[in-house]
């Protein structure tokens, strides 16, 4: 253990060092960093924003950082942003967590093309049923945003855009493979003229994996996902557009279930459906009118288990600007229903309907982003959210912010109608206070994000709660259900830099932070008190040459903070070149050390791996 405290400080010292010499090393700059990135974002406020301009803490990824990460799973692209944890069960199939500035999965709403992505089942979405292979961008935004999503956005959002069509035709060719088996094979043609745009693909994953478990249940734990992908748009006239999407995703995958003894495989199909209607009435006004359809399945054999979660929504967007002011207002419906073996009823469902206010103003040196929102629920009634931001650009390339926004997640059905759950549980709420200092230049950008995020109404499984009070006639069989019992304080600092030494192109990022259950003081299960990443890039020889260092100290694996999972540091390296004009090839080699580390106690995780991966596009 030592030895890991040792690389994780010599880790976070590095990456210090490089922040340090941010402003005091001078270089001829080749090219802006994240020069490549969008220019707009629409995850802050569900509206479009010169990203310059918004005053949220946001990260985007372009579809050219997802193919150099060799990732199988969203889990590891999502890894290496800023804030960001995963647990997980095994390999890149298995069941997967995601920890937003310590907060719990649930706490981050997922968006796929507008369409809301959550199980009413587990709570929050199957972060390792997501297809990387049809992602254009992601964005994240980092906050309490009930204002803005309504419901489960206390950590964060997620916005995923699938693979839009490009001027003329562009078919396209992929394939990997690497350790453990694995393999990677995609296809697809995009396109767009006058009128139409079009981007269709389909995809195979797939790996032999290893044994998650070594103290039992000793067989390899390997998947395989076959997904699909469309997304069609017309343009009407020069004011009106139409466009649907569609995405689909079958995997099954084989895991170690506690104290298993048989080859357990779990089956998971996650779909996304929308359609969209964007009108330019005026120069000032404009609106959407979207609607939207997801399922989330999840089924087990030969243990049998079933559950299955269908969300639709209905969303209107009106936005008006009136010179460097932008009013905005909507109305948003969303309906849940699961079905589930263990539920009473057997389907359950519930509804939200909703109304938004935005304001945005931007003059000078000042920004202001003002949003309420009014949620009234079916079986809670109403729930109010609230977000103010203020951002001032005191130097031509520094600015500051601060913000304080609401937010809340109403129950699962599971929680509120299984036979673990309560009829008494009331939605989870939180308040969040953050600060921002950020520099932007020709040769970089620097950032510093103080938050405190305090979360009441905490629901966690409560043994001591009576039976009398759960779902199930005679209480569950463990003696307890979910209840309303603790409060959680996620609290930390995020420092961001990335910048252009000439021939070498860097990025960092360092996460102090102290996510802790209220009540008893301890640290919350397997988030770490630091952690990191530090990558650099250069151009040689027509290649492009990359590594990255990520880390992160000791976690605990319960809540009683007794079981130590120890601090890490992996260094990943990649390769990446064009053989022709229209092929080009990936190379890349994870956990270059080979350290063992562990995500989730009792499960293994993969060791020093290659992949190397070849494609085809014109």
């Amino acid at each position: 253990m030592k030895n890991g405290i040792s690389a994780v400080r010599r880790a976070a010292c590095s990456i210090a060092l490089f922040s340090a010499s941010f402003c005091v090393l001078s270089q001829t700059s080749i090219e802006k960093p994240n020069a490549s990135l969008p220019d707009v974002v629409v995850s802050a406020t569900r509206l479009s924003q010169v990203r310059a301009e918004v005053l949220a803490d946001v990260s985007v990824i372009d579809r050219a950082a997802i193919e150099r990460s060799g990732a199988l799973a969203l889990g590891d692209v999502l890894a290496r942003l800023p804030g960001f944890e995963i647990n997980r069960n095994g390999g890149p199939a298995s069941t997967t967590g995601v920890f937003l500035r310590g907060a719990e999965t649930r706490f981050t709403a997922l968006y796929i093309d507008g369409v809301r992505i959550d199980s009413q089942s587990t709570g929050g979405a199957s972060w390792d049923a997501i297809p990387l292979s049809h992602i254009d961008r992601i964005e994240v935004v980092r906050g309490a945003l009930g204002a803005v999503y309504g419901s489960d956005a206390i950590a964060g959002a997620i916005q995923i855009f699938t693979r839009r069509g490009q001027p003329g035709v562009h078919p396209y060719v992929g394939l990997g493979v690497g350790s453990y088996g694995s393999y990677k094979t995609e296809m697809g043609v995009s396109g767009s003229d006058a009128a139409w745009s079009y981007a269709l693909g389909i995809a195979r994953d797939g790996s032999e994996g290893f044994n998650a478990q070594t103290k039992s249940n000793p067989d390899k734990d390997g998947f395989t996902a076959e997904s699909a992908s469309a997304r069609v748009a017309f343009k009407l006239d020069a004011q009106h557009s139409l466009e649907a999407s569609f995405l689909l995703n079958q995997q099954r995958a084989q895991y170690d279930g506690y104290q298993s003894v048989v080859d357990d495989v779990s089956i998971k199909k996650l779909q996304a459906t929308s359609f969209k209607w964007q009108a330019q009435w005026t120069p000032q006004y404009r609106s959407t009118i979207s609607v939207g359809a997801s399922q989330d399945r999840y089924e087990t054999t030969p243990s049998v288990y079933l559950t299955d979660t269908q969300l639709n929504t209905y969303y209107w967007q009106n936005e008006y600007r009136m010179g460097n002011s932008l009013l905005s207002a909507a109305l948003e419906r969303r309906d849940d229903s699961l079905s589930n073996a263990s539920t009473t009823p057997k389907n359950s469902s519930h509804s939200q309907n909703a109304v938004a206010l935005g304001y945005n103003w931007v003059q000078g040196a000042q920004a202001v982003q003002l949003n309420l929102r009014h949620d009234e629920d079916s079986i809670f009634g109403a729930q109010n959210t609230g977000s103010a931001g203020y951002g001032f650009a005191f130097a031509p390339q520094w600015r500051a912010s601060a913000s304080v926004g609401t937010a809340f997640r109403a129950p699962t059905l599971f929680q509120r109608y299984s036979d673990y759950g309560s009829a008494l549980l009331q939605p989870e709420t939180s308040q969040n206070l953050e600060a921002g200092l950020r520099y932007a230049g020709d040769m970089g950008e620097l950032g510093l994000t103080v938050y405190r995020n305090e979360v009441s109404n905490l629901i966690v499984y409560d043994s001591s709660v009576s039976a009398g009070t759960c779902a199930g006639a005679d209480g569950s069989e463990w003696g307890g259900c979910y209840a309303n019992v603790a409060k959680a304080r996620y609290e930390g600092v995020t420092i961001t830099a990335s910048r252009d030494f000439g021939f070498v192109n860097a990025r960092a990022s360092l996460d102090f932070q102290n996510p802790r259950d209220v009540d008893s003081g301890k640290l919350l299960a397997r988030r770490a008190r630091q952690h990191g990443m530090l990558a650099l890039e250069t151009a040689w020889n027509g290649w492009l040459l990359g590594s990255e260092l990520q880390f992160s100290s000791m976690r605990y694996d319960d809540a009683a903070n007794k079981n130590e999972l120890s601090d890490y540091a992996l260094l990943n390296l990649y390769a990446q070149s064009k053989i022709t004009k229209d092929l080009s090839v990936l190379l890349r080699l994870e956990n270059a050390g080979d350290v063992p580390y562990v995500l989730a106690g009792g499960y293994a995780t993969a060791g020093r791996s290659w992949y190397a991966g070849f494609k085809w596009a014109l």
